[in-house]
């Protein structure tokens, strides 16, 4: 799903902010993913079946993936046409579009899902992951409708330009290289965690159960207010590259103090509720108090971790996305090897908590120390 996004929405924001030719910019970055999604659909077909079967020990896998396959295009195609608006620095169609996604998705569970719970939990999810296609398309249609009406194509505008071309995988390959290596840890993180909890002892229904309750109850709760977070990444990204690109520092590091402070402050206030109420508010969101211990250890950290987010976008918008890529390849193998240093400790999930407090304070002091010597 990172592949398939290609970091569109930073490629075609950026290049758009910088006043290029928007028709240009769309089409070219079209033909990218469109050749993209060919590739990665034909892979993930061909060797879905392994991954299931070798890789996460669990068959049951097999159907959900090839479901998430399909919606690789229109993931593609969602984040060209919000990468566009971005550029424009007009955030409207944005918050419409996800508001009524959102309420869509939640028809789906509360009305359709219960009708197929019946057929059994794999079903279930397959059918859930396919109603993305819908929901991605819902979404779509209403950024369309924000789209300025006076836009005419001709046939000269879908002439393949190979110089945008360049100049969009130039920002979108050192991207996409280290979010993709970091999600390569995301993919690895439960086959190692798996297997070596496995070779020391512990089963394999207490190593589903702990991640499941350590990924569904403690890391959601905590990242329930990230989308102020990421709604004041995605509005930066364009203003700073916009600046920079004029030479206006003062603007540029204006805005940085602006989107860091309220980042943390943001954060602060929220992992401090969550700390404190993290008991009823896993009773009231999942009926449960489990996770509740996982929430007590890293919510002091996750303070750091609303960071990440706009420092990212502030250097990508300096164009230090090598210098990002290099900061997020290093701490996903520093957070591997933790993992399996401290499971073959036999701290059995803690390895797990233990390894992404340590990737968290490292990507954020690191991403600080290189805008720091940037300006």
């Amino acid at each position: 799903m990172s592949l398939a996004s290609f970091n569109m929405l930073l490629s075609v924001s950026k290049r758009i902010s910088s006043n290029i030719n928007s028709k240009k910019v769309i089409i070219n970055s079209c033909y990218i993913m469109f050749i993209l999604n060919i590739i990665l659909i034909t892979i993930m077909f061909l060797s879905t079946k392994y991954i299931s079967h070798n890789l996460l020990k669990n068959n049951n896998t097999y159907y959900p993936l090839l479901a998430c396959t399909l919606t690789l295009p229109f993931i593609s195609l969602g984040y060209i046409i919000k990468g566009y608006f971005y550029g424009k620095q007009n955030m409207t169609p944005h918050m419409v579009s996800n508001v009524l996604e959102q309420l869509f998705r939640l028809f789906i569970i509360t009305l359709i899902l219960p009708k197929i719970l019946k057929y059994g939990i794999i079903v279930s999810v397959t059918v859930f992951i396919l109603f993305n296609i819908l929901s991605e398309s819902f979404s779509i249609l209403v950024f369309v409708f924000f789209l300025p009406k006076h836009i005419h194509l001709t046939k000269k505008d879908f002439n393949f330009d190979f110089h945008e071309t360049k100049e969009i995988l130039n920002i979108s390959i050192p991207s996409i290289s280290g979010r993709l290596l970091g999600n390569i840890g995301f993919f690895l993180e439960p086959i190692l965690l798996t297997n070596i909890l496995l070779f020391k002892g512990s089963s394999l229904s207490y190593i589903t159960n702990e991640y499941g309750i350590y990924n569904a109850y403690a890391i959601s709760t905590l990242l329930f207010p990230s989308f102020f977070i990421t709604a004041i990444s995605n509005a930066l990204l364009p203003e700073i590259s916009k600046e920079y690109s004029q030479n206006n520092i003062y603007m540029v590091k204006k805005r940085i103090k602006e989107s860091l402070f309220i980042s943390l402050i943001i954060g602060l206030l929220c992992t401090t509720f969550v700390f404190i109420f993290r008991n009823p508010i896993l009773k009231l969101l999942y009926n449960t108090t489990q996770g509740s211990n996982y929430i007590a250890l890293l919510s002091p950290v996750f303070i750091l971790f609303y960071l990440e987010s706009p420092l990212n976008s502030i250097l990508v918008g300096l164009n230090k996305v090598k210098s990002c890529m290099l900061i997020s390849v290093t701490g996903m193998i520093i957070k591997l090897l933790t993992i399996i240093i401290f499971g073959l400790l036999n701290f059995k999930i803690y390895a797990l908590i233990i390894s992404e407090i340590i990737n968290i304070i490292y990507v954020t002091i690191l991403n600080y120390h290189v805008l720091k010597k940037s300006i």
